[in-house]
């Protein structure tokens, strides 16, 4: 005679039978936990369940792809905004606030500030040192994410202008927000959010001459309906289809509807030129031919493997200097 299994007292949580159909023919066990926290939480969003997971941002964010493909989950809604948004006013700090952190032994901000000036290349100011504190103090991101947002500031700036140029605290102010906003406030975190950009940035310099933009970088606006065409799942080729009936009914690119076109084949799931072919009987049209289009200029792939390396070795110099104090080791 089978055994039931004990439950624990408290609330219980319902599951339908079709969604644990779903789940099971899915067999991805992240999928099934991340869709039990949703449940757990009675509805959420990828930031606060990652963060009732303890999972990094790249593993929550396949899973809820899957239950996106699942159907379980609203394919177009984004993570609601974390707590300290650009608009947020922080707290208004001064001289004497910096100078106590600075003297305080047991903070590795001073730490945090001779690297920061190390990779800056230059002594802070009071006012770069207000901005420091503010992604420090108000923020709260931990100083192994606040190196790794430096150097990759560093790295953004001498791609764009050339070797030696830096950049200002300003701009890395600005970029710490956006971390923060999209949860990069861990080291696992940060290494898969900078991962996720590097794909982006890939894809984006393979799109944007197949949409007839040569020789700049996509502007911000270009750049959400680009990343959401990605996260939808659509191959180069597809995304080549849409701008072609765009252009054929409005003489040009028009990127909001080009989007319509996307977001209807999305829902349809249709995600690839066999499909929208076979979807819509325009099978003897062939595929998009995209083999005149200019490859990406080559990467400095060699040269940004040296300089992450050298980054590397410094933040284990900072944590190693940072844990002596308690006796730690990396």
């Amino acid at each position: 005679m089978p055994v039931s299994p004990g439950l624990l007292p408290g609330a219980v949580i319902a599951l339908s039978a079709e969604a644990v159909d779903r789940l099971l023919s899915a067999g991805e066990g992240d999928a099934a936990l991340l869709y039990l926290c949703l449940l757990r939480a009675d509805g959420g969003d990828r930031n606060s369940a990652r963060k009732a997971l303890g999972w990094t941002e790249e593993r929550v964010f396949l899973a809820w792809k899957t239950l996106e493909r699942l159907g379980m989950v609203d394919k177009d809604a984004p993570p609601a905004p974390r707590e300290k948004l650009e608009n947020d006013e922080p707290p208004q700090y001064t001289a004497g606030d910096i100078a106590r952190e600075l003297e305080d032994g047991d903070s590795p901000f001073p730490l945090l500030v001779e690297e920061a000036q190390k990779s800056l290349g230059k002594v802070l100011s009071t006012a770069d040192l207000k901005m420091l504190y503010t992604i420090y103090d108000h923020l709260a991101l931990p100083p192994e994410v606040i190196l790794m947002l430096i150097y990759h500031c560093v790295r953004q700036t001498e791609e764009k202008y050339g070797p030696g140029r830096r950049p200002r605290m300003a701009q890395i102010k600005r970029e710490a927000y956006l971390w923060s906003r999209a949860g990069a406030d861990t080291a696992e975190a940060a290494d898969a959010y900078l991962k996720r950009k590097e794909v982006l940035l890939e894809r984006e310099n393979r799109l944007l001459p197949l949409l007839g933009i040569h020789g700049r970088a996509a502007v911000e606006g270009e750049r959400k309906y680009l990343t959401a065409w990605v996260d939808w799942g659509f191959e180069d080729e597809a995304i080549a289809l849409a701008f072609e009936r765009t252009v054929l009914r409005k003489g040009g690119l028009n990127w909001a509807y080009m989007n319509s076109i996307l977001k209807n084949w999305h829902a349809a799931g249709l995600h690839t030129v066999a499909q929208v072919e076979a979807g819509d009987g325009l099978k003897g049209k062939g595929p998009v031919r995209t083999q005149n289009a200019p490859s990406p200029a080559p990467s400095k792939a060699g040269e940004a493997d040296l300089r992450a390396r050298e980054d590397m070795e410094r933040m284990r110099a900072f944590m190693e200097r940072e844990l002596s104090k308690e006796g730690g080791k990396v």
